[in-house]
C-alpha cells in the first residue's frame, strides 16, 4: 500500500502543479457544457429572437438535471474511486468505476423516456408561456434524444479525471462542442431547420462525446474494468450517490430556482411595464451567462476532487488543507473578474444574443447589475460543498450544496415580490449569495482547524 501511494504524483507532486493539471482540463469540460446552450442561444436569438431565447430557457431545467444526474454519479463514482485507490483497494476501485458507468447509461436512457412521454406539461411547468411553448416543444423534443450522452459525457469524464487523463476528458467535451458551433449555422440557415436545426446540431456533439467516453471507458489505466466490474451492486450503487449527492443537489437546487424564477418572472412581470415574455427570455441569457463564469468554479472544484479524496485516504492532511485553500483563492480571484465584466458591461453583454427593444435592454441591465451583485464571492460554497464530499462527509458536503438555492435563494424569491414586485426577484440572489458564502466557510474554518499547519 506504501508503495502504491508513493507511486501515485497524487500523493507526492506539487499542489499547485496538480491542481492546474486536473482543474484546467475540467474547467474547459464544464465551459464546453455550459457553451453548448449559449452557442445555440446565440443563433437561435439571431434566427428567431426572442421567443426562441425564452424556449431555450424554458428547456433549461432539464439540461440541469441531466447534469444533476452525471454529477452524482460521476463526482460520486470517481471520489469513491479515488479514496479506495488511496487505500489500496484496487479491486473495489474497478468496481466502483464499473457500477458508475451502469448508472450513468440507466439513468440517462431513463430521463429521455420520461421527458418524450411528458413533453408538454414539462414546459408549462417550467414557465412556457403561450407564445413560447410551441419553439419550447420543438426545441426539447429533440434534444432529449441526446440526454443519455450528455449524461454519460459529464459523468463519464469525472471518471477518466480519476484514471490520471484530465486532458482526454477534456478533448471529450471539446470535439462535441466544436461540432455544435459548426453544425448550428449549417442547420440554421444554409438548411433553414429553425429552432430544430439548433437542437439537432446539439445532439449531434452529444453523441460524438458519448462515444468518445465509451471508448475510453473500455481501456481504463489503473484498474481493469470487465463484465464482473458492470454487474450492478446496490451496495457500490448507495456509496457512489451518497458522495455524489452534494454536487447533484447544487443542481438540482439550481433547477428547482430556475423553474421557480421562470414562473415568478412571467406571474410578476406581466403586471410590470416589461411584460411577462421580456423577463423570461432576459433571465434565461442571464443565467446561462452566468453558468459559464459558474462553471470555472465547478470545474475547479471537480478538478480537486482527486486530489483531495486520494490524500484524505493516503492520510497527507496538510496537502488537503493546501489544496482546498488554493482552490478557493483560484476560484475567487476569477469570480471577481466575473463580477467586474457583469457590473460594467451588462448591455454588451446581453447585446451578443440579438437586438431587441430598448424595455428588453433596460431590465436586463437591471437585472444583471443586482441579481449577480454577489459574484465575488459565488466560488466559496461549491469548492467547499465538493471538499467535504471528496473527504467523504456527504452529510456536511450536501448541506452546504443546500444553501444558497433551496434554504435561501428560493424562499426570498417568492417572498419579496410580494413587497417589491419584479424588483424583489433581483434582490433575492445578493442576500442568498452572503449567507450562503458565510455558512461554507463557518464550516470549513471547524473541519481545518484540525488539520496541521501548511509550514511547520
Amino acid at each position: 500500500m506504501e508503495e502504491l501511494k508513493k507511486e501515485n504524483p497524487l500523493g507526492s507532486e506539487n499542489i499547485g502543479t496538480l491542481l492546474i493539471r486536473f482543474a484546467v482540463p475540467s474547467i474547459v469540460a464544464m465551459l464546453v457544457s455550459a457553451l453548448y446552450n449559449m452557442v445555440d442561444q446565440f443563433f437561435i436569438g439571431r434566427s428567431i429572437g426572442m421567443l426562441g431565447n425564452a424556449a431555450t430557457n424554458v428547456a433549461f431545467p432539464l439540461v440541469m438535471i441531466c447534469t444533476a444526474i452525471a454529477l452524482m454519479c460521476g463526482v460520486g463514482g470517481a471520489a469513491n474511486f479515488n479514496l479506495s485507490m488511496g487505500r489500496g483497494q484496487k479491486k473495489q476501485a474497478a468496481s466502483f468505476a464499473g457500477n458508475t458507468i451502469v448508472l450513468l447509461l440507466s439513468l440517462g436512457i431513463l430521463l429521455c423516456i420520461i421527458t418524450r412521454l411528458f413533453l408538454e406539461p414539462l414546459m408549462l411547468l417550467f414557465g412556457a408561456t403561450p407564445k413560447v411553448l410551441n419553439y419550447s416543444l420543438v426545441y426539447t423534443g429533440v434534444t432529449s434524444w441526446g440526454f443519455p450522452f450528455l449524461i454519460l459525457t459529464t459523468g463519464g469524464t469525472n471518471l477518466i479525471r480519476a484514471d490520471g487523463s484530465p486532458r482526454f476528458s477534456m478533448i471529450c467535451t471539446l470535439t462535441g462542442a466544436v461540432l455544435n458551433t459548426i453544425l448550428d449555422p449549417l442547420f440554421i440557415f444554409v438548411f433553414h431547420m429553425g429552432i430544430a436545426g439548433a437542437a439537432w446540431a446539439t445532439v449531434i456533439g452529444q453523441v460524438v462525446s458519448g462515444v468518445m467516453v465509451i471508448g475510453y471507458l473500455t481501456r481504463y489505466k489503473t484498474v481493469k474494468i470487465g463484465r464482473k466490474q458492470l454487474k450492478p451492486n446496490w451496495g457500490y450503487f448507495g456509496k457512489i450517490a451518497s458522495l455524489g449527492m452534494a454536487p447533484c443537489f447544487n443542481q438540482l437546487a439550481m433547477m428547482t430556482v430556475q423553474i421557480v424564477m421562470n414562473n415568478v418572472l412571467t406571474r410578476y412581470g406581466a403586471s410590470s411595464s416589461y411584460g411577462s415574455d421580456i423577463p423570461l427570455a432576459c433571465a434565461g441569457i442571464i443565467t446561462k451567462v452566468n453558468m459559464i463564469f459558474f462553471s470555472v468554479n465547478i470545474g475547479i472544484s471537480q478538478g480537486l476532487q482527486p486530489i483531495i479524496s486520494f490524500n484524505y485516504g493516503a492520510e497527507k492532511l496538510r496537502r488537503v488543507k493546501e489544496a482546498y485553500l488554493k482552490a478557493i483563492a483560484s476560484a475567487t480571484l476569477i469570480s471577481t473578474a466575473a463580477f467586474l465584466c457583469f457590473q460594467f458591461f451588462p448591455r454588451q453583454i446581453i447585446g451578443i444574443f440579438g437586438s431587441e427593444s430598448e424595455a428588453y435592454y433596460q431590465f436586463a441591465e437591471r437585472f444583471f447589475r443586482i441579481f449577480l451583485f454577489c459574484t465575488f464571492i459565488n466560488g466559496i460554497q461549491p469548492i467547499t460543498s465538493n471538499f467535504f464530499t471528496a473527504i467523504g462527509k456527504a452529510s456536511r458536503g450536501i448541506f452546504i450544496s443546500l444553501t444558497r438555492q433551496i434554504i435561501f435563494l428560493l424562499p426570498l424569491m417568492i417572498i419579496l415580490p410580494m413587497f417589491f414586485g419584479i424588483e424583489g426577484i433581483m434582490y433575492s440572489a445578493p442576500a442568498a449569495d452572503s449567507i450562503a458564502a458565510a455558512f461554507a466557510i463557518g464550516f470549513a474554518v471547524w473541519e481545518l482547524r484540525k488539520y496541521p499547519p501548511l509550514k511547520e
